[in-house]
């Protein structure tokens, strides 16, 4: 009979006998310890069931699907038998599972949920297992689990709720105690059948859905709906014990759906969309920043000294202390702002919380009156006196008593912060006094709660913050501060500005400190961010070079280190041969000293490894499995194979290591050169030989080689052979007694060389019986010169003749003729060798160049620098934690199909042709590995089409390359099982066989056996050792089954094989290909018209029914996606992973074998403390492998991987604030289950969910760490509208954050260092980048207000002039400094530390050359957009970037839609600003106006051309055209309800204002105020017009608006004409426009005679009125709800819309047409996207020309 399908263990039916997991004792007795169901009460319908376990009981009694049982039945199993082999202790019982391990999986699983209980003030449910004294209760302990993982496994979207499932446990493990303890009568309130998901999980369910459903797809102000986040806070508290109840209570106010009665509202935090979230979050930093401000202004402003010296002087020390009058308002403004934000919170259960916040205002607020009151008496006191007399000193000290009061709570957080312990143990407390003492400080939350660090990392992060703080003060109060004073006096000073406009405002000259000090301000509030580039550059680097990353970066350090790497392998990534491991201080140091001697070399060359060592053995095998997998993927050809292993075929018996050719190489000519000249005895021409370890390899192995290859080719019973023994003898014997220099010649040793040299060539063309004559003249030559030139001593040489003279008695037959035994041209194994002795014979050059690929380059030197590096020793596999990989998968591309190869772009590119010219070396390796000549390259489509697709495949970003990358992990634990239990039989098999004497000809006769890898094979004599060979594979197998789990989830599989999608067929290939491979999905089933049926389903595939198998079916409430999509699909498929850690990919990343077989390591880090914790996520490092496509793909790989890799580092250590950005992590599996998982997934607040999983992580007490031994490969968008869309998604998700209650809690909760840091590498990040764009338009905007005024001229001529060129020049330099060092300082660093310096001098010059300070620039202006319009109308969505290859030009539509506002608008607003500062401004030179606008031309420029340049052909004539045709189309397209974005304008427009839409009242608000700087231009402008003749009067500006009212009339009346008359009269129209343009004329003649007005005046006119009809239409947009939508006038406002887009595509279109027909800028553009694709053999100019001839794919 058949059983059910399974997973990983067949638990049931009869494959559980045939299995091999299943005869693993721990696998027994975890079985047994679930099946002791005891005296349990065994309800009826579980009777029959003679294999019931606990679950099944459980499962019976609680409601629980049957598939959810036997889920969570297996994931139980694995965790004991995993956990009980990991333990080893003397006289330990295998049948039984160890007690203590029991309990601490059991405390792992309930940890969250005893917390919980504690902090809600609960007793916990789990009875008879706290008790020192109590019994152990194996069945209780594994009840309790096994609960707790039945109601996670069927809890659907309910796992994103960690404190709700606490809850629903807590009463389920009541109801089981009653059973239990009280009456087994008793059944549970939902145990009917599927009554758990019916009755529990359904109604919380349903309100998660509608409350979701009531946001409005993410649009609703997130205050008006409740996230999970709120559904899951409302447990925090134990109202949900009186009012939720159990039963349920389905009446209670959190079940009532939205939008009726009695709804329960936010908890815990609102997220209110504002600008002052910043503040809010943030506060200690502001206020930080603003104190320190004033205390230097007010410092500076009596004297310019050093403020240690200025604050000695009483007077300045009373202005000092103004600062705490600024520090109290800024609390009342924290206060009100609390109260305005957070006021929906308060309810009649939770008013303590509007007391405490009422009463934060009022004592802000005394404290504000009562610090400018005792202020004011002290400097009355003071001014009375005259001097600091004793009252005033009195009055000062009274003062300085205030202050001291008000900074209590300051110096308590100082001292808990120096006693961190004591800050973690109030925090986590229960005693109620603790509560009522902190309840002022903070809202009482269940996360957030003793998040100090120890004492040592405090002391590490606290000194790099106060290094940069310390540097960013002493550089703001010297260099930014202190030259502004004085003119600040100036200004302050002068009374006679001549204004050349209205000034409403008396001294309105003050006002142009507002522009002195604005661009200052903000520099000053963002250059921490610099201070942090620089100091974070120089400690990453250092940190790295502690962990000894870039020591082997090239292959000449490669060489030099690989005589040490089977030792350092061994120690390493090998499990200790003691079967006992003791963790003591000795071993510690042991361990330490074997680092330092394999890191240092420290080791004797001949100690390192010798052949017949098996840790020589076993790195050989691990070494050329590497190779070989390199040869699967096409990175190295079938030659650089050979080159690079090391020899695993029969001739082993060899002295010597055989190491890989590529090592060896021009050795053996080396020594032949020095030793034929040499004079000296046998000891110089050994220390010639043994002058390097490969050199004495090389020649040893080649003379023992030798000996293999005349015993194989010459008969072994023949007088010939006996005459190559004795000389063999002779040599050796010389050898030995040290007489080898007297006995032979050293000079015919080249003549030998050259003579086996001929031999070897000869033989190396495979001889047929027909060729024998060569092979014995080639073996005659070569007798001659050993015996007539070679030998010295005149005996020896008698000794040889004579024998040779008496060898044969026939004299009619030749030497050799009948001795020889050529070898059979199938003997590939004999080839093999004989070619490797020709490489280290014959090679004159070090074979530096092989690997030719810079991928086989690169990971080869990754890992064997790896092996230096400090990292956890290895377990043996059977005890390594078990772990799985999780990969969401959508629709993403599967496999390339064959008309997506063949598709061709405009250019005639397609994605064959462009990879071949992407990765030369790699096509002519896989035509190679095809057996296809390059002219053969047509029949693959015929011969090897899907190989052909594969191969494509692995070089995108495609699901087959990442799972290929992921599936490494299963081959490298199969090796590594074998390799902990192989003896040394089984790796050096072959040489036992040697020394039992076997012949020549047996051993050439096995020269076809396969590598090392033929798993004890080699040797066997008896079908019983076969037996037992396959049996141990069958076991190691299965131990690798255990430990590793891959599960893809592919959201809408079920859908993709019901549509017959390619993409499914693509993920069966997949199935089929790797047996580990899981694959899980949501499969929607109908049950009626409307009503459907959701089931989590994970399905493999079976190779013995050859068909997909379903294995799990569990039933879900609903539709999985209630909030981002992601998120959603890893949790519905998280229940089917397995073992103590998961790692979460994504579909751009791949991984590596050789980095696979260092997971074990990894694991290892679970158990070490890294401070005072140990980590919860580990971090690894991360490769991004698309930097060679084009320039934008390897700047954007620069950026990566700093971030990847310094970013990453710095984060860790020192400042121990690293959170999970989405990248290859490694969770502790059971530690998130129990607290919300891997990520966070609330709609819209959530878009970058992944980033939430480490705010989640730090919040509730875990550690993230981060480790560089180990490396994951990453792809990254290509195209700069791929790269837009990225960091869009990225900008748009921190401007979410911001809002967010993670972030305000992490805020307020860390200690102020690690906020700084915390702050620094997340929103702050983006809040600095959008500052920097605004210190620009601040400047120009101020610049432009002092030049239209009049102010300018006035303070910069005449008497009172103001020399502020400097001040200028230092500020722009500020400037150059913010657009360029963030990003660039730490990439020459990480370069330098991992390539060298040389290397990232040069990689800087090139990426400036190929204007990659255009590209950072450009990027930065795309997140400073979307953040700003992000955190204040919202609008954030998941922006699908697409990952494909980037060959196509981008029209300039396209290119339009996308940059329109975010950056053409605000280039052109730069380029408008500096314009009229040229204009009107008081430059005195055009080199001052260079010097102070350059940056700001430069950001300008960048913005409105970088999408040209990048463009692939941005500067073709041809193309150039076409776009505008194609622009003109779109742009007078008349929208539809089916009209797509890229179709027509309208739809395009009313996108791009969708944000409006869901905007709040003050965002409208703050829209409309930052508009109304538009109407500048025209209230200055107009009065500089020859037509104002000078005057300054209001009316000059009322009565321009007359300009915009007959502007507006025109439109009018010409739109109105072309509507009515264009098509029927087109005579009247043309009529009405000729009478327009007339009166126009005649107006424009009437003002130039009648008044001063100037022909100039038209052009200068426009500068003023155009930027004011866009303020007007930007204020309309804004009203348009409710005001204008329905209203006569909207027509006309998006008539006016449209002319203006025109206006701008034509500004912008302008430029390119210029350089397009200009000749040469193609060439240069093409030189500039491509040039990195050039230098590795990229033919730019016929890619983009697209000649097809020799083509694959035509």
């Amino acid at each position: 009979m058949e059983g059910p399908a399974y997973n990983i263990l067949p638990l049931e039916g009869p494959a559980m006998i045939e299995n091999a997991a299943m005869n693993f004792p721990e696998v027994q007795a975890a079985i047994a310890a679930l099946r002791a169901v005891g005296e349990l009460s065994i309800p009826p319908e579980l009777m029959l069931n003679p294999d019931m376990d606990l679950l099944d009981w459980l499962g019976a009694l609680f409601g629980f699907q049957r598939d959810n049982v036997r889920n969570q039945r297996e994931h139980l199993v694995l965790l004991l038998a995993n956990a009980q082999m990991q333990l080893y202790q003397d006289g330990m019982s295998w049948d039984k599972l160890d007690e203590n391990m029991i309990k601490r999986i059991r405390k792992k699983v309930t940890e969250n949920y005893i917390s919980w209980c504690r902090f809600v003030r609960k007793k916990h449910n789990l009875r008879g297992l706290d008790g020192k004294h109590q019994p152990f209760n194996g069945s209780r302990e594994l009840l309790y689990t096994s609960l707790f993982l039945l109601i996670w496994g069927e809890a659907a979207n309910l796992r994103f709720m960690p404190e709700c499932l606490c809850f629903i446990f807590h009463n389920m493990a009541n109801e089981l105690n009653k059973m239990l303890d009280e009456d087994p009568t008793v059944r549970p309130a939902y145990g009917q059948p599927n009554g758990f998901l019916r009755g529990v999980v359904a109604p919380i369910y349903d309100v998660v859905k509608a409350e979701t459903e009531s946001n409005n797809n993410g649009t609703a102000p997130h205050s008006s709906w409740r996230n999970y986040d709120d559904l899951n806070e409302y447990f925090w508290s134990s109202r949900c014990f009186t009012q939720l109840r159990w039963p349920l209570d389905r009446h209670c106010s959190y079940l009532v759906e939205p939008r009726k009665v009695k709804k329960i509202g936010k908890t815990g935090f609102v997220e209110q969309r504002s600008f002052w979230n910043i503040f809010r979050s943030f506060d200690r930093l502001w206020i930080g920043y603003l104190l320190v401000l004033q205390a230097c202004v007010v410092t500076l402003w009596h004297g310019g000294g050093p403020p240690w010296i200025e604050l000695q002087k009483r007077d300045s020390l009373a202005r000092f202390l103004s600062i705490f009058i600024s520090w109290a308002i800024l609390r009342l403004l924290q206060a009100v702002l609390d109260i305005g934000s957070q006021y929906s919170l308060v309810t009649r259960e939770t008013f303590l919380i509007g007391v405490r916040m009422f009463l934060k205002v009022l004592v802000a607020t005394a404290w504000v009156i009562l610090f400018i009151i005792y202020y004011r008496i002290m400097w009355k006191q003071r001014h009375l006196d005259h001097y600091w007399s004793t009252p005033a000193n009195d009055r000062l000290i009274t003062f300085l008593y205030v202050a001291a009061a008000f900074c209590v709570p300051e110096v308590l957080a100082l001292v808990l912060f120096v006693v961190p312990w004591l800050r973690n143990f109030i925090e986590n407390s229960s005693w109620r006094i603790f509560h009522v003492l902190t309840w002022w400080f903070q809202t009482r939350a269940y996360v957030g709660r003793g998040l100090r660090e120890g004492v040592a990392d405090n002391i590490k992060y606290t000194l790099f913050w106060l290094c940069i703080l310390a540097s960013k003060f002493a550089f703001s109060y010297f260099l930014q501060i202190r030259p502004l004073i004085a003119p600040t006096k100036q200004i302050l000073r002068t009374t006679n500005v001549t204004y050349k406009w209205h000034e409403f405002i008396p001294d309105g000259n003050r006002a142009a400190l507002i522009a002195l000090w604005g661009p200052v301000v903000l520099i000053y509030l963002m250059d921490t961010q610099i201070w942090y580039s620089i100091w974070s550059s120089m400690v990453g680097a250092f940190v790295g070079l502690l962990q000894h990353l870039g020591e082997i970066r090239n292959v000449e350090q490669l060489k030099l280190r690989f005589q040490i790497f089977p030792s350092a392998f061994q120690f390493v990534l090998m499990p200790r041969e003691d079967a006992v491991v003791r963790d003591t201080w000795w071993a510690g140091v042991k361990d330490v000293m074997k680092r330092l001697s394999l890191r240092y070399g420290w080791l004797s060359p001949y100690e390192k490894v010798e052949w017949g060592q098996i840790e020589g053995g076993r790195f050989a095998h691990v070494w050329n499995q590497i190779i070989q997998i390199f040869r699967e993927e096409d990175l190295i050809s079938d030659r650089e194979l050979e080159l690079l292993e090391i020899p695993s075929e029969p001739w082993r018996r060899l002295t010597v290591f055989q190491w890989p050719s590529t090592l060896l190489a021009n050795q053996v000519l080396l020594a032949l050169e020095e030793v034929k000249y040499s004079r000296g005895d046998d000891a110089a021409v050994w220390k010639i030989i043994c002058k390097t370890e490969y050199r004495r390899c090389a020649v040893i192995e080649c003379y023992e080689t030798m000996k293999h290859v005349m015993r194989r080719i010459i008969k072994n019973d023949s007088l010939e052979m006996a005459i190559f023994s004795s000389i063999f003898e002779e040599i050796d014997a010389s050898r030995i007694q040290g007489r080898f220099t007297s006995t032979f010649s050293l000079r015919a040793l080249p003549d030998v060389h050259a003579r086996i040299l001929d031999l070897i060539d000869v033989l190396l063309k495979k001889p047929t019986p027909k060729d024998l004559q060569k092979v014995v003249d080639a073996l005659q030559n070569l007798y001659e010169e050993l015996v007539q030139d070679f030998p010295y001593d005149s005996s020896v040489l008698e000794n040889l003749r004579e024998h040779s003279s008496t060898s044969r008695s026939d004299a009619e037959v030749l030497l050799f003729m009948e001795a020889v035994d050529l070898p059979a041209s199938d003997e590939e194994a004999f080839f093999k060798q004989l070619r490797r002795l020709h490489t280290s014979l014959s090679t004159t050059d070090a074979l530096l160049n092989v690997p030719k690929g810079l991928e086989a380059r690169r990971r080869i030197s990754f890992f064997c620098n790896s092996l230096f590096m400090t990292m956890p020793r290895a377990p043996q596999v059977e005890k390594m934690l078990a772990f799985s990989v999780l990969t969401p998968y959508y629709s993403e591309e599967v496999i390339f199909s064959k008309q997506q190869l063949k598709e061709e772009n405009e250019d005639g590119v397609n994605i064959v042709f462009y990879l071949q010219k992407i990765f030369p070396d790699e096509w002519d390796n896989f035509l190679e590995r095809m057996n296809k000549t390059p002219l053969e390259e047509s029949k693959l489509w015929d011969d090897d089409a899907f190989e052909l697709r594969m191969w494509a495949s692995y070089r995108g970003q495609t699901l087959a390359r990442t799972v290929r990358g992921m599936m490494y992990y299963e081959r490298a634990l199969e090796l590594q099982a074998f390799l902990d239990t192989a003896a040394e039989v089984e790796l050096l098999g072959i040489r036992d066989l040697l020394e039992r004497g076997s012949s020549m000809n047996s051993i050439g006769s096995m020269g076809s056996m396969g590598s090392m890898g033929s798993i004890g094979s080699i040797g066997s004599d008896n079908e019983a050792t076969e037996l037992n060979r396959v049996k141990k594979k069958e076991m190691d197998l299965a131990n690798a089954a255990m430990k590793f789990t891959y599960v893809v989830t592919c959201q809408i599989y079920g859908a993709q094989k019901i549509q017959k999608d390619n993409r499914a067929d693509d993920i069966l290939h997949l199935m089929k290909t790797y047996k580990a491979l899981r694959i899980a999905y949501v499969d929607e089933v109908r049950t009626g018209r409307e009503s459907k049926r959701f089931y989590s389903v994970l399905v493999k595939y079976d190779p013995v029914k050859q068909q997909e198998v379903e294995i799990y079916r569990i039933e879900l409430p609903g539709p999985v996606k209630l909030g981002e999509g992601k998120p959603e699909n890893q949790n519905h498929a998280i229940i089917f992973t397995r073992g103590d850690a998961v790692q979460t990919i994504d579909m751009n990343q791949e991984h590596y074998f050789e980095e696979t077989i260092k997971m074990r390591n990894l694991l290892q880090e679970f158990r070490t403390f890294h401070g005072i914790r140990k980590p919860t996520i580990l971090g690894v490092r991360e490769h991004v492998f698309t930097g060679s496509v084009s320039s934008l793909a390897w700047f954007m790989s620069a950026q990566e991987t700093v971030f990847v890799t310094l970013s990453q580092r710095v984060l860790a250590n020192p400042l121990k604030i690293r959170m999970h950005y989405g990248h290859p992590d490694v969770f502790d599996r059971l530690w998130f289950i129990s607290r919300g998982g891997i990520s966070k997934a609330s709609r819209t607040i959530n878009i970058s969910e992944d980033i939430f999983a480490g705010f989640n992580c730090t919040l509730r007490g875990g550690t993230v760490t981060h480790h560089e031994y180990i490396q994951a490969g990453k792809g990254r968008d290509v195209g700069l509208n791929q790269i837009a869309m990225f960091e869009a998604k990225v900008a748009s998700g921190n401007g979410e954050q911001v809002l967010s209650r993670d972030v305000y809690r992490l805020g307020h909760r860390l200690d102020f260092f690690r906020m700084l840091s915390f702050y620094y590498t997340t929103v702050g990040f983006f809040i600095s980048n959008m500052i920097v764009v605004l210190t620009v338009f601040v400047f120009l905007w101020s610049r432009v207000y002092l030049a239209l005024s009049g102010i300018e001229a006035s303070l910069t001529t005449g008497k009172n002039a103001l020399a502020n060129k400097a001040l200028t020049a230092a500020l722009n330099q500020q400037l150059v400094v913010q657009l360029g060092l963030l990003t660039i300082l730490p990439m020459v660093v990480e370069i330098a530390l991992e390539h060298g310096f040389t290397t990232a001098l040069w990689d800087m010059i090139t990426m400036q050359l190929q204007l990659a300070s255009v590209f950072f620039t450009f990027s930065m202006g795309t997140r400073m957009h979307y953040f700003g319009r992000t955190l204040l109308h919202g609008g954030a969505k998941y922006r699908a970037t697409g990952r494909g290859f980037v060959v196509k030009h981008e029209k300039f539509a396209e290119n339009y839609r996308l940059y329109s506002r975010s950056h053409f608008t605000k280039g052109i607003e730069l380029i408008l600003l500096l314009v009229v500062y040229e204009a009107y401004g008081s430059a005195t030179s055009s080199a001052t106006y260079i010097l102070v606008t350059i940056t700001s031309w430069f950001l300008a420029l960048t913005w409105i051309m970088a999408p040209f340049v990048f463009n692939p052909s941005g500067f073709d004539w041809l193309k150039t055209v076409e776009d505008f045709d194609d622009f003109m189309q779109w742009l007078w397209f008349k929208g539809d309800i089916f009209v797509k974005v890229e179709q027509s304008w309208e739809v395009w427009w009313e996108e791009e204002q969708s944000h409006f839409r869901t905007t709040g009242m003050w965002g409208k608000l703050l829209e409309i105020v930052l508009d109304l700087r538009f109407f500048l231009f025209q209230y200055g402008i107009v009065y500089h017009l020859s037509i104002a003749n000078g005057s300054k009067s209001i009316f000059v500006y009322l009565i321009s608006w007359s300009y915009m009212i007959v502007a507006g009339g025109l439109h009018y009346v010409l739109s109105s004409a072309n509507e009515r008359f264009a098509a029927k009269r087109h005579g009247l129209y043309r009529a009405i426009q000729a009478i327009v343009i007339v009166l126009i004329v005649a107006i424009i003649i009437v003002l130039l005679f009648v008044t001063n007005f100037r022909v100039l005046d038209l052009i200068t006119s426009l500068l003023a009125f155009i930027p004011t009809g866009w303020g007007i239409l930007q204020i309309c947009l804004v009203l348009r709800r409710p005001f204008l939508d329905n209203s006569s006038i909207w027509g006309t406002i998006k008539a006016v819309a449209r002319l203006y887009d025109l206006g701008m595509g034509m500004i912008v279109m302008a430029p390119v047409a210029i350089l397009s027909w200009l000749p040469g800028f193609q060439a240069m553009q093409t030189r500039i996207l491509y040039n990195e694709a050039f230098s590795r053999g990229l033919q730019i100019s016929r890619l983009l020309v697209g000649k097809k001839s020799g083509r694959i794919g035509n």
